[in-house]
């Protein structure tokens, strides 16, 4: 998107690129949940833990890519006085459902592999084989799918959808190793050590889903905004005196909102003070902050010159913070 024209293109890029996931999402659910029955059936007819726990794995796939076309379909709803930022939070509300969600899956795997280890079960490796090679194509299918089709960068719904996939691929080779060990070998330990290892995947990727998901919800600093480098530029725009009390935080993945008091000289007119927070807004919107409040302050009434806020909620003065 070029400099000039973010105004005009961004809610439409967004729009666009909602659409485009919302599709590539719903094709990837409906192959994904398909795929994942017909494994779990597999895998109870060959007793093997390896298809069970990629079964497993592609059930969180599933969960996950369900769970984002709803949140993309709650997210895009209309604002009301109620809810004045609309349902977009539900996405990542998803998300650390969703993270949460493999951290107990992958938990239950090692548990069911620390009994295989001690007496390995009868496997029957042949089914095996085919079952989880089919299982790799198909995840390569739908990787492909989501990488043209989609945002995997931005947006944490569908990198979470994304990365559920490839860690996906993963399982399936290692269900295929175990197939092979066990056919060629007789290694019966195959079967449970490879479901080791992709619960050890689905761990992971649970784990940090969970904590950017998390890091939103307690209001975080979004991580691709460097507060002080945001700091400096609205310091350096010309007429700005000081600015305190800012607040950067995501409303959900790539909407980044900033609130912040700018100081200017008490002589300027209400028309000169709106030049200077157009100027500022502009640049913001250059550092992807698309939802900007500041509040105007003269040298005078400039309370306190800290960047954060240090008003606690309990203290009497909470109140009367804003209005001195």
């Amino acid at each position: 998107m070029s400099a000039h024209n973010h105004d005009h293109d961004h809610g439409h890029n967004h729009d666009h690129g909602h659409t485009n996931n919302k599709k590539v999402l719903l094709i990837s659910f409906f192959i994904i949940t398909a795929y994942m029955i017909i494994e779990a059936v597999g895998g109870v007819i060959t007793n093997s833990l390896a298809l069970l726990s990629d079964a497993g794995h592609m059930l969180s796939d599933s969960i996950a890519l369900g769970v984002a076309l709803l949140a993309f379909t709650f997210g895009s709803k209309a604002v009301n006085t109620g809810k004045t930022y609309g349902y977009r939070r539900f996405e990542i509300l998803a998300a650390a459902l969703n993270g949460v969600t493999l951290i107990g899956i992958s938990l239950y795997i090692f548990y069911e592999a620390i009994e295989r280890f001690m007496n390995p079960p009868e496997v029957a490796t042949f089914g095996m084989l085919i079952i989880s090679s089919i299982g790799l194509l198909i995840n390569l299918l739908v990787a492909w799918i989501m990488m043209r089709g989609s945002d995997t960068k931005e947006n944490l719904n569908m990198r979470s959808a994304y990365l559920h996939v490839l860690s996906d691929m993963l399982g399936s080779v290692g269900a295929i190793a175990a197939a092979l060990m066990m056919m060629f070998f007789g290694w019966g330990w195959a079967d449970p050590l490879a479901s080791v290892i992709v619960a050890g995947l689905v761990l992971r990727s649970g784990y940090f889903v969970t904590k950017s998901s998390l890091h939103i919800l307690m209001e975080g600093a979004p991580k691709n905004v460097d507060m002080n480098e945001i700091v400096n530029s609205i310091r350096r725009v010309d007429g700005v005196k000081g600015v305190h009390d800012v607040h950067i935080w995501s409303i959900t993945s790539s909407m980044n909102a900033l609130t912040a008091h700018v100081v200017v000289n008490g002589d300027k007119s209400i028309y000169e003070t709106e030049v200077i927070l157009k100027k500022i807004e502009h640049m913001l919107k250059h550092k992807e902050i698309w939802h900007v409040t500041l509040q105007v302050k003269s040298e005078r009434h400039a309370h306190d010159s800290s960047i954060l806020c240090t008003v606690k909620a309990d203290a009497p003065d909470a109140h009367a913070h804003h209005h001195h």
